[in-house]
């Protein structure tokens, strides 16, 4: 994030969503866990949270009310409500128009539909009909002249011509199409949009634009994107709309709202630490053979991709086959890796030395598979194996020090080497207590004043499982 957008991010005072292919997936409904995270994050920072869709209010589906957003943009911004569905903006199509947008339908064999307040109509029953609006709306009624008794906020065409349908000029001067589905297009008033929703609930709450962020994926985002502060397109979104944000997140499904916010410094990063759960998580596993016994290692891609992906890629070609562990400090660890055997050898799978990535989430526990380097950003092909188990610090004094307080208890009952962290990029934790007391084993043989093993440790062979999906 450079600077510029950190210092608009300093005055966003609130958060607006989309819904369809937003905060949920449309066709299937789904809506990640963290969406809900989400709200209670931004609402505990005293962020106002609010709606914009092209829906209506009955349209927004029972867990999506459930977050209790403070206001409700709907109907793309002709129908604007609170939390306590007081109206704060009404701004029906008055009837002359909608009767010449019926005659033109009628003209020109189109199918069409209404939204009103309290319901959505449309003028007869059929599968292109349905297909478009069952999904959000479920099987709506049958009433071509539901305008003649009803206020309606926004029309719909039902076809199957895409957008080489156009509104003649006495119409295009009032509505426009808003293409939000292959079979159908949102027909709105000119001048009315989300983000002239938006404003009315600015002044309300004597906001600017400039303290909004707004998510979207769609063309009726647009407006918005003009409009607001700060805008995040999904990585679902529309291609034109992701020319427009100032933030391309990831999908839906891919958590991508709190993806976005913790990038964005609006919500604190939910931090994870894969190694005190080691044996709970999905993630590759590499047995490294020695000619004293196995080492099972869980490795950690999510945390440290490329340097997992070195290791593995290092592995599978048998670079590691017969290299030895040169290095052997008991109560400190143990270190291989180097063709060489000299520990002033070995070249990564990229041909150079790579940088470091240090992960908040990853420490120096015993167990640890860290990298052996010369110095910051110079990992190649060595590593080593913490197996240091007499800690001489409490849990409070790595707290007071900054260490989470997970991570210091761990250190504090189970050995590590904290003053290595942020140093060495860590890559994988022992799996087993089997691979421990290997761990231990080679570490208590006796080594010269090189700290070379008097007795020889050999990797025979590192086989690596469960990679196919990293």
């Amino acid at each position: 994030m450079d600077s510029e957008l950190k210092h608009r991010v300093k005055k966003v005072k609130a958060v607006f969503f989309d819904i369809d292919d937003t905060l949920r997936i449309k066709d299937s409904g789904y809506m990640p866990p963290s969406i809900t995270t989400v709200f209670e994050s931004l609402k505990k920072q005293g962020i106002l949270t609010g709606i914009a869709s092209g829906r209506a209010p009955y349209g927004v589906v029972p867990e999506i009310r459930a977050l209790e957003p403070d206001f409700f943009v709907t109907i793309n911004g002709s129908y604007v409500i609170d939390h306590e569905n007081n109206e704060i903006f009404n701004d029906p199509i008055s009837k002359d128009i909608i009767e010449k947008y019926v005659a033109w339908c009628k003209e020109t064999g189109i199918d069409y539909g209404f939204a009103g307040k309290d319901k959505a109509v449309v003028s007869r029953r059929a599968d292109l009909v349905d297909k478009a609006l069952v999904p959000v709306y479920g099987l709506c009624d049958v009433d071509p002249d539901f305008y003649q008794k009803h206020d309606v906020y926004h029309m719909w065409t039902f076809e199957d011509v895409g957008d080489s349908l156009q509104l003649p000029a006495e119409l295009a001067k009032d509505i426009r199409f808003v293409r939000w589905h292959p079979n159908s297009s949102d027909v709105i008033k000119n001048g009315v949009s989300k983000a002239s929703g938006l404003a009315h609930v600015l002044k309300r709450v004597h906001l600017t634009p400039q303290n909004v962020l707004f998510f979207g994926d769609g063309l009726n985002d647009l407006e918005m994107f003009d409009y607001v502060g700060i805008t995040v397109a999904m990585g679902n979104g529309h291609g034109d709309l992701k020319e427009k944000a100032d933030f391309i997140t990831k999908n839906v499904e891919e958590d991508g709202i709190l993806y976005a916010l913790e990038e964005l410094g609006l919500t604190e990063k939910e931090v994870q630490f894969p190694q005190l759960n080691v044996n709970d998580i999905n993630v590759p596993t590499a047995t490294i053979k020695t000619n004293h016994g196995d080492l099972t290692v869980k490795l950690f891609p999510e945390q440290a991709p490329k340097t997992v992906a070195n290791f593995i890629g290092l592995a599978k070609k048998g670079y590691y086959d017969g290299v030895v562990f040169h290095r052997i400090i008991k109560d400190f660890m143990i270190q291989g890796g180097d063709p060489s055997g000299t520990g002033m050898g070995g070249e990564s799978i990229y041909g150079q030395p790579f940088e470091d990535e240090f992960s908040e989430e990853l420490y120096n526990l015993r167990g640890a598979l860290s990298m052996a380097n010369a110095g910051p950003n110079t990992n190649g092909s060595q590593f080593f194996i913490v197996q240091n188990q007499n800690f001489p610090y409490s849990a409070e004094e790595l707290e007071r020090g900054g260490w989470p307080q997970a991570i210091a208890a761990a250190y504090a009952d189970n050995g590590g080497t904290p003053h290595l962290d942020r140093r060495h990029t860590v890559f994988g934790q022992l799996a087993d207590q089997a691979s421990y007391e290997v761990l231990d084993k080679i570490a208590a043989l006796s080594t010269d004043g090189s700290d070379r093993p008097l007795t020889e440790v050999i990797i025979e062979t590192i086989e690596v499982t469960g990679d196919e999906d990293w």
